[in-house]
């Protein structure tokens, strides 16, 4: 089993305001249910995801999330907004960001194939990766 089952491949720095990156694009791998289950936030209006990175990021910054869900051979695109950061040196959390979904086609459906992946496991009291 591997030591971190949600695997950021790479991320894009872009950036229009002087000394001020945003994250741009994530790509994000995740393989296993109890990884997805940590991750998933959805009690977020619309669905979220935290994101493990040590990436900088502001609150409201946009990215593109490419995520891999499982084994799936289909990467699912979603735009999405910062809303959550976990920084550095956080006791018993992991650093990283919270990613609310796009309120578009897109976000819908990345939302309905999480929920379908993690299927009765959304009602366990197993603590996440945010409460």
């Amino acid at each position: 089993m591997a030591k971190n089952p949600t695997e950021i491949d790479r991320s894009s720095p872009a950036s229009n305001e002087p000394g001020r990156a945003r994250p741009g694009v994530l790509q994000v791998s995740i393989k296993e249910t109890a990884a997805l289950y940590a991750a998933y936030m959805p009690f977020v209006d619309g669905g979220g995801l935290f994101v493990p990175t040590t990436r900088p990021a502001h609150m409201g910054d946009q990215l593109y999330l490419v995520m891999t869900l499982m084994d799936e051979p289909e990467k699912l695109p979603v735009t999405g907004t910062v809303i959550w950061i976990t920084p550095p040196g956080t006791p018993g959390r992991q650093q990283g960001l919270g990613i609310q979904f796009a309120r578009d086609a897109a976000g819908a459906a990345a939302r309905h194939r999480i929920e379908t992946l993690l299927g009765g496991s959304l009602k366990s009291s197993r603590p996440t990766h945010t409460v």
